[in-house]
Order: structure tokens, then sequence, then C-alpha cells
């Protein structure tokens, strides 16, 4: 499949107007997505768990215009309020994606959207954002052609999804979601993301992910910078190719329920992907001193109860303690007595395990 195969023909079907929504999760990578080619191609291949309740969900109300405008004509609205600041994120997403659905300006759009998490959390809302966009607008496309069957319309908007924000595009379904070209994974697409084809243990089908809010604050870095200083890093085709390994080792591991594989792992993408921005330049550190503390205290108990909690980051200081379901009653007695006096304002977001977007 290649990216014309997203081009539509004409469309058969005429709509004067109407209202869909969708609520998009976010999702948090095991093997972390770092660095990208020019149209939001990834330069490693990724995946993720789905999350549940950090969603965004987004209502798209649509007009046919008299005749087609020659720029994008709509409103944006985030919890309730216009939000000028957001639409040349917006602009720059509908420029990308016009030759895929060019009926874009044939409309006047009103975009509601709403996280069900606090702004500036650390919680990745622009996949979530951008997927519930993604999604609202192959709703409109499937009523201009009533053809696209589920599979078609989930691979179109994980496609679009991704012209966003790269990881959008792995917000769609769930429950783990592979992106990026695998030798050793059938259909794995660097234009979309898929759901993940082998054989997952029931271990990890109840995992659970509660967020610490180490800091809220606005991120020190965005991640289009982020993943631009990977180009000219000194270990960066080293990363890559360790991104590669670990999605290989994942198969065994989610196959046989290996825990303390799975563990060594997904800590060590997280660690990698902070090493990362320490040696690119300029460098940037990420973490925060609590966001150690947090770390040392997750490596103590995990010995002395031998559970197997684990922590992953996103570029930046929160961090995500994951856990099986049959060890969440004395792991989370442990995040309330020792891990939350580390967050900011002792702020936490309890997640879980996800299944993907839902039409509204």
């Amino acid at each position: 499949m290649t990216h014309t195969s997203f081009v539509p023909s004409p469309y058969l079907h005429s709509k004067n107007g109407g209202k869909v929504s969708w609520k998009a999760p976010s999702n948090i990578a095991l093997v972390k997505y770092w660095g990208k080619k020019e149209n939001q191609i990834p330069a490693n291949p990724s995946i993720s768990f789905t999350l549940d309740a950090c969603a965004t969900t987004t209502i798209l109300t649509f007009t046919k215009l008299q005749k087609k405008n020659k720029e994008f004509s709509f409103d944006l609205f985030f919890e309730g309020k216009s939000k000028e600041d957001f639409k040349p994120k917006i602009i720059a997403f509908f420029t990308r994606i016009e030759k895929y659905l060019p009926f874009l300006k044939e409309y006047h759009f009103k975009i509601e959207t709403e996280n069900s998490f606090p702004h500036s959390s650390g919680i990745a809302s622009s996949a979530s954002g951008m997927a519930a966009l993604g999604l609202c607008l192959m709703s409109v496309e499937k009523e201009l052609n009533p053809e696209i069957d589920g599979i078609f319309f989930n691979q179109k908007a994980s496609f679009l999804a991704r012209l966003g924000s790269g990881s959008a595009c792995r917000s769609i379904e769930g429950d783990v979601i592979q992106w990026g070209r695998h030798k050793e994974i059938e259909g794995s697409s660097d234009l979309h993301a898929i759901k993940y084809p082998f054989k997952i243990h029931p271990i990890f089908k109840n995992f659970h992910d509660t967020i610490l809010l180490v800091d809220k604050g606005q991120k020190q870095v965005s991640s289009t910078v982020g993943h631009n200083l990977m180009h000219n890093h000194p270990f960066s085709e080293e990363r890559f190719k360790q991104a590669h390994l670990n999605l290989s080792e994942l198969q065994v591991v989610f196959t046989e329920g290996n825990l303390d594989r799975f563990i060594e792992i997904v800590e060590g993408e997280a660690l990698t992907l902070h090493a990362m921005m320490m040696t690119s330049l300029p460098y940037f550190i990420l973490m925060k001193p609590n966001t150690l503390k947090i770390i040392e205290k997750i490596w103590k108990f995990r010995k002395a109860s031998s559970t197997h909690v684990c922590f992953t980051l996103d570029a930046g200081a929160n961090v995500h303690v994951l856990y099986p379901e049959n060890e969440k009653d004395v792991v989370f007695q442990f995040i309330k007595d020792e891990l939350v006096v580390y967050c900011q304002e002792q702020q936490y977001i309890c997640d879980r395990i996800g299944f993907g977007a839902k039409k509204l």
C-alpha cells in the first residue's frame, strides 16, 4: 500500500451538512518513536498500549459552502472557548491531508474538542486530538462514499492522524498497536498503524497505567524539535537498530508472558529516549529531580515486593507507572503511599489499557 491508495475517486454522493463525534484515546509507547523523515514517516518502528480514560472527544459540524473556498473555513473551540492559537496547527494539518480529502474546501467546519485530562499534564493530547479529528473527517468521507469498509476506514483514519501528529496513528484502535515498517511484522507500515498481529499473553491484557504528574508546565522542547535533533545525532543509527531488535524480542515476550524481560525492554526504551535528548545538540534534560526519585522508589519496591511494576516516560518529566491487573492492589497502595508525594500538587491519573476510539 502506498500513499496514493488513500487518494479517493470522485465522490458519488453529496451532503449539505451534518454533525459527527468521536472519542479517541491517547496511547503510551513501549518501544519509542523518536526521529522522523519527511511527511511524518518514522525513523524507527514503535509499539504502544492504547489508553482508556485519557481521551479527546471531538464534535465536527460541517456545512456545505455555496462554492468551493480558496482557503480552509473552520472555527475551533477547545473546552467551550475559541482557540485562535490552535488554528495554525489545524491549517497545517488540512494542508497536508487535502489531496486525500478533496472535500475540505467545500465545507465550513465547526470543531469542538475537549480532553478528559488536564491540559499540559504530559499526556499526549496531540495523539488523541488528531486521532479524533481524523476519525470525524473520515466519517464525513464515508457519507460521501458509503462503500468505504471498516478496515479501510481505520487504515485511512490512522494515515490521516499521522499527518497531524505521528503518534496519533496509534490512537485509532487498541489494545496493542504497532506502527512503522518492521521486517518480521506482516502488514506493518510507515503510513499507518496496525493492530499487533501476534499472540499476546493474558497477563498483558489488563495492564494498568497510573500517570504521575511530576511537572504540568509547558514542554521544554516541542516534539517536532526533538525529532529533528535525531537527524545528525551521533548515536541515532544504533538507536534505530535497537528499536527494531526490541520489537523482535517483544514478540517472544508477549507470547510467553515474560514480565521480567518486558520490564527490561520498556524501562530501557524510556531511558534511551532521554539519553538521546541528553546527547543531542542542543541537549536537553527533560527529567526533573522528582522523576528520578520516583524511578528509584519503583526499583526498590519491585525488588522488595517481587511485583512487576515498572515505568516508562514520554519526552517529559511525568512518569507512567505500568503494572498487571493481578498486582493492582499492592502496587496502587505503594503509589499512594510513596510516589504521589513527588507529584505536582499530588496529582495523578489512573488509566489502563483501552480498546480504541468510539463513535459517539
